[in-house]
């Protein structure tokens, strides 16, 4: 367990390109939405880059808070921490100004049956924010689910491809872009909107879940039977240095790794480290939710941990009883109801 948290650690340290871009902002960095799966590991990131550019800004992290030991984890790591429920009107006129704003608020677990829920945080909340922001820079958080299904061999949906969201998840996701659309036309307000599917931590992700599969011996759906993933880390490099990116009208970025990655391969490589033989349900389908990242290799390089990379270290976390976090993707939904 040591040596594989002492790897993942190196990992996760800032990049020098990084470092560079944060070196050339103006203005603090506030996270929305800091709790949850991403929103600790990218305020850590972000105040080392800080720390590492030698230029004194303050990260800001928002929240309900409500997670234990999440306030002091992020303060242990000089992130300011904010407790506050953005659906509320005082709280979220008492937030502080900044120049730079990750917006990481939403909900997509269990939102079958909580639709309205849904779409107020998806949609309602992000004309909240864009009205209190209009000034600043801001990376808006959303998912490859706003895209239709494609079919396998068409390298996956770029930025240029229209959208088409299935199920009430996705529609509520596509509300959410374009409500800050319409905001950054009205007031000028630079805008990135990040379209991320699927980021991969030791603790969660895709990758972890077939993982779980194969080794515990249950079978693998495969009507969607080809995934993107990115690794974490890189994943969260590239937000911070969309902040340079970002315009008006808005920029549609696709995040994800190079591969139209198989899942039966994924299971397979899975097999062979842990020495089991992964069980199968159904067959793969012609279509699959796929994104071409092709632009964001552009700007920001290839990600630089590996698909094999990160297959390797998830069994490793797993085998050694490594802490994860129960939250799964729903990867193998094809109807859009999670």
């Amino acid at each position: 367990m040591d040596a594989i948290f002492s790897t993942v650690e190196e990992l996760l340290k800032p990049s020098e390109a990084l470092v560079a871009d944060i070196a050339r902002l103006e203005g603090d960095i506030l996270i929305l939405g800091v709790g949850g799966k991403i929103g600790p590991s990218l305020a850590k990131l972000a105040k080392q880059a800080v720390d590492a550019s030698g230029v004194p800004r303050r990260v800001i992290g928002v929240s309900r808070l409500s997670e234990p030991g999440l306030r002091e984890e992020l303060e242990a790591a000089g992130v300011e921490a904010i407790a506050a429920d953005l659906l509320n009107e005082a709280d979220l006129a008492a937030l502080p100004d900044a120049k730079n704003v990750l917006y990481l608020a939403g909900t997509k677990f269990g939102t079958t049956g909580k639709e309205a829920f849904t779409w107020a945080m998806n949609a309602y909340l992000p004309g909240r924010v864009a009205e209190k922001y209009r000034n600043s820079r801001i990376v808006v958080y959303s998912t490859g689910n706003v895209y239709p299904l494609v079919p396998v061999y068409s390298g996956g949906a770029d930025e240029s491809t229209p959208v088409g969201p299935v199920g009430e998840y996705a529609q509520s996701c596509l509300g959410r872009e374009r409500i800050f659309e319409h905001f950054s036309q009205q007031y000028g307000t630079e805008l990135l909107i990040y379209r991320l599917n699927y980021a991969n931590d030791l603790r969660y992700g895709v990758l972890l879940e077939i993982c779980k599969s194969v080794v515990n011996g249950s079978p693998i759906d495969l009507r969607m039977g080809h995934v993107n993933v990115i690794w974490q880390g890189d994943a969260n490099e590239y937000a911070l240095r969309s902040f340079l990116h970002t315009s008006a009208p808005a920029k549609f970025l696709n995040i994800t790794g190079p591969e139209t990655a198989s899942v039966r391969w994924i299971a397979e490589e899975f097999g062979k480290l842990a020495g089991k033989t992964p069980q199968f349900l159904n067959s793969e389908q012609d279509t699959a939710l796929l994104n071409n990242a092709a632009e964001s290799f552009r700007l920001f390089g290839y990600p630089k941990v590996t698909l094999r990379d990160m297959i390797r270290m998830t069994l490793e976390w797993y085998q050694s009883g490594g802490a994860t976090i129960k939250k799964p993707t729903h990867f193998q939904t094809r109807t859009g109801k999670f």
